[in-house]
């Protein structure tokens, strides 16, 4: 059994292709009973997504996928570019914290990205569970740049706001040799500080064929034409929807982490009470 829980949906905007419908339906022709939603620093289809799920047989976990800024959500002057990290919601209590930060992120840390920062992640983390999302997560970024010392700060500061019940690090299959080296070292910290694997795949689309269209909507987000060649494109990469099949054909030795991305998904149990007026305080 694999559950997909790094997922994008048309409401990353301008981001990914793929529908709420076309997402449930693929994990329900791939026998899954679990989806994860986990949109580019947005909520906006979580509430349609649990609905639809529900109606299907299908468990949905809710999630985000955040952008951390390095310094504080307020400094409109840093440079460096925000980290991605993905939070599910492992309970109620975690989806309340969701929607928190992402209020947060939108109102008080806007600048180019809803951002939030790692004093407010630590302010709101009950509930929620951690992985370290894609090459540009808090270690992936720096395991590329060669900062060990980078790494193993963030890593620390990741570990004092989950600690290590609540906090995966996250492996992908690409082609590219880059990740084969975000993942070589991701398996020696796992073993180093005692953390799960788990195996994800970055879902923007539902079928190969649709990466050119992908690609477009990243032109029209970027400002840029496609026959560009120093913009943002995925187009090297199959970022479909893979089968349960596909990953462990791809990532054969990675037995345990495919595993552990299940008992991951087994975690997430979050119920919404809905049809019931709740006002805030």
């Amino acid at each position: 059994m694999f559950t997909h829980l790094h997922t994008h949906s048309h409401y990353s905007l301008l981001q990914s292709l793929a529908t709420l419908d076309q997402l449930i339906a693929q994990a329900k022709a791939d026998g899954a009973t679990a989806l994860a939603l986990t949109d580019h620093g947005v909520m906006y289809g979580v509430i349609e997504f649990y609905q639809k799920c529900q109606a299907t047989g299908l468990k949905p976990i809710i999630g985000l996928e955040a952008y951390i800024s390095p310094g504080s959500l307020h400094d409109r002057n840093h440079q460096e570019k925000p980290y991605h990290l993905i939070l599910l919601a492992q309970d109620y209590s975690g989806y309340k914290n969701l929607m928190k930060l992402s209020s947060i992120a939108h109102l008080e840390g806007y600048h180019y990205y809803p951002r939030l920062d790692w004093s407010t992640l630590q302010a709101h983390h009950q509930g929620l569970l951690a992985s370290t999302a894609c090459a540009e997560g808090p270690l992936a970024r720096h395991i590329l740049a060669g900062q060990p010392l980078a790494v193993e700060k963030n890593l620390s500061l990741l570990l004092d706001i989950f600690g290590p019940d609540r906090l995966y690090l996250e492996m992908q299959f690409r082609k590219n040799p880059e990740q084969k080296i975000i993942n070589q070292e991701l398996k020696k910290l796992a073993h180093k500080h005692n953390l799960p694997l788990i195996v994800t795949n970055d879902v923007h689309y539902i079928q190969p064929a649709e990466a050119e269209a992908q690609d477009v909507l990243l032109c029209i987000q970027t400002k840029h034409k496609q026959v560009d060649k120093t913009r943002l494109s995925y187009l090297n990469e199959d970022y479909s929807f893979y089968s349960e099949e596909k990953i462990k054909s791809l990532l054969p030795e990675e037995q345990e982490a495919i595993t552990n991305t299940q008992k991951l998904a087994d975690r997430c149990q979050l119920e919404i009470e809905l049809g019931k007026i709740q006002l805030p305080r």
